[in-house]
């Protein structure tokens, strides 16, 4: 129990003199247990919010990551997205104009085979070298004609438009070509107009 060691005045024989006595303090037990309590319920209570803001911090970091991540990979498809237009633009956009142009290289084509035109040289000459310059154009642009005589019949490259069954073959064939086909950086531009060989019904 804790002392304090103190000082009292007597007085022997007409002298005063200092005596030391100790004096002790008596503390209460109880107020010292409710004391320690309070502070560790305040201990707790501090520990209890410490670890409530860690987590609250834990959660918006990992907020703040997968925000990041998400940014990233949205911005990297945008970019490969945008790359792929801008390459199919730059293939593609001339595609009507050089629709046009093919009909102009099918009247060529017709004036270069037809016995109806003029016949001198120097015209099949000039009729030939157009038909020439015209192709080198659009084979420059992109542009390949389509063979299609003597080839299997294709659905994606070939339209029919005459269909002749015959005995001597076993799959659809194509015998003649009636108008040239064209593919432009290999996606079909236009299909080639055929006359089909097929095999007869019941064959």
């Amino acid at each position: 129990m804790p002392k304090r060691i103190g000082t009292q005045s007597v007085e022997a024989k007409g002298e005063k003199q200092e005596k030391e006595i100790e004096i002790e303090y008596i503390i209460d037990k109880d107020i010292e247990h409710k004391d320690k309590q309070n502070e560790t319920k305040t201990l707790k209570n501090k520990l209890k919010k410490k670890e409530t803001e860690t987590k609250k911090l834990k959660k918006e970091m990992k907020k703040i990551k997968e925000d990041y991540l998400r940014a990233i990979a949205d911005k990297e498809n945008a970019r490969k997205r945008l790359e792929r237009e801008k390459n199919e633009f730059y293939q593609y956009a001339l595609i009507d104009l050089l629709k046009e142009l093919l009909v102009v290289l099918d009247n060529f084509e017709r004036a270069i085979k037809s016995k109806a035109q003029r016949d001198t040289k120097s015209f099949q000459e000039g009729i030939e070298l157009i038909y020439k310059q015209c192709l080198r154009l659009l084979i420059k642009q992109g542009v390949t004609p389509i063979e299609s005589k003597g080839k299997k019949f294709d659905p994606h490259l070939h339209q029919a438009f005459i269909t002749e069954e015959s005995d001597g073959v076993e799959d659809a064939e194509v015998i003649e070509e009636l108008q040239q086909g064209y593919t432009l950086h290999n996606r079909l531009l236009r299909p080639a107009l055929v006359k089909v060989v097929v095999p007869k019904k019941g064959n």
